[in-house]
């Protein structure tokens, strides 16, 4: 079972791959977005990232579940 990733506020992060792959999304806005978490918010079980994305009209608000951070790992690429 692979770990869950912990965030922290200052994080940098994308969507990843596998909540890509399970939308659909192989191209477009989606895969190439990158943003900075500003600030976590939880709601009952759910945890919410506010991100301030990098040229992006993307909602702010991100289940951290649908998350990856940026760089090598198995939640940010196919390797």
């Amino acid at each position: 079972m692979m770990k869950k990733p912990q965030f922290s506020l200052g994080d940098n992060v994308a969507y990843s791959v596998q909540f890509l792959r399970g939308i659909g999304a192989f191209t477009g806005e989606l895969p190439a977005a990158r943003g900075r978490i500003v600030g976590i918010e939880k709601i009952g079980t759910l945890k919410l990232a506010d991100i301030e994305w990098n040229n992006s009209d993307l909602p702010n608000k991100v289940n951290v579940a649908n998350l990856a951070k940026v760089g090598l790992n198995t939640r940010f690429s196919a390797c």
